[in-house]
């Protein structure tokens, strides 16, 4: 793993000073006790008036069989991300977010089909930042419906920064970019001089307004 640091043990105190200092944790598996502190060379972001819609998301969006809630799973969302063959989420990391969860710096996007989690986003916050954390899906576009609705979100709770970490060929795919580590931390200090809220009074949109409010909603191709 490039550019890490080890350490054996941490807090959510902890946690939320290496965001704040542009790092986070991973584990090497799931079974492995130690965490490793990462600050890649190019971070990946999701610029929040980038975030392609495609004609087939879009229509996903618009149909009524699945429904989306904030923060009503949290550990759950957390869970269905580690369970896969690989994972960087180890019981500490687990437990950690748990905690920051309760302690409002962690958030949900989940993405149901009747009572059935189907999908979803999580990440930790601070000032104006959304740290994205991992995603999931157990049906085709349910990660990409919670990430539509997590940006739309994010916008209208006025946040400036969605940090993905690194950048994935999905991520892509959906308008996330690469920067250098000197742009991100320069971007990250400003939106920690910045106020934002995950749960914006009042928010409570439309299919039809989360769909219609990606760039170039409608017009690209499925």
């Amino acid at each position: 793993m490039k550019n890490a640091m080890i350490v054996n043990a941490i807090t959510p105190d902890i946690l939320l000073r290496a965001y704040a200092a542009g790092i986070f944790p991973m584990a090497e598996s799931r079974d492995d006790p130690q965490i490793h502190w990462v600050d890649p060379r190019r971070r990946g972001i999701l610029p929040l008036d980038g975030f392609h819609i495609s004609r087939s998301l879009r229509r996903r969006l618009l149909r009524a069989d699945w429904r989306v809630t904030a923060d009503s799973a949290f550990a759950e969302t957390v869970q269905a991300c580690a369970d896969r063959d690989e994972t960087w989420i180890n019981d500490t990391i687990f437990a950690n977010y748990v905690a920051l969860n309760h302690a409002g710096h962690a958030h949900s996007i989940e993405v149901w089909e009747a009572d059935t989690l189907i999908g979803g986003v999580y990440g930790v916050t601070l000032g104006s930042a959304f740290f994205g954390e991992s995603m999931f899906s157990r049906r085709t576009d349910a990660s990409k419906l919670a990430l539509a609705h997590t940006v739309h979100r994010l916008r209208a709770g006025g946040f400036t920064l969605f940090d993905t970490q690194f950048l994935t060929p999905h991520l892509a795919s959906l308008g996330g970019i690469e920067i250098p580590r000197g742009d991100y931390h320069r971007r990250l200090a400003r939106a920690l001089t910045e106020s934002a809220h995950f749960h914006p009074p009042g928010y409570s949109p439309s299919p039809s307004d989360v769909a219609s409010s990606g760039a170039g909603a409608g017009t690209t191709s499925g």
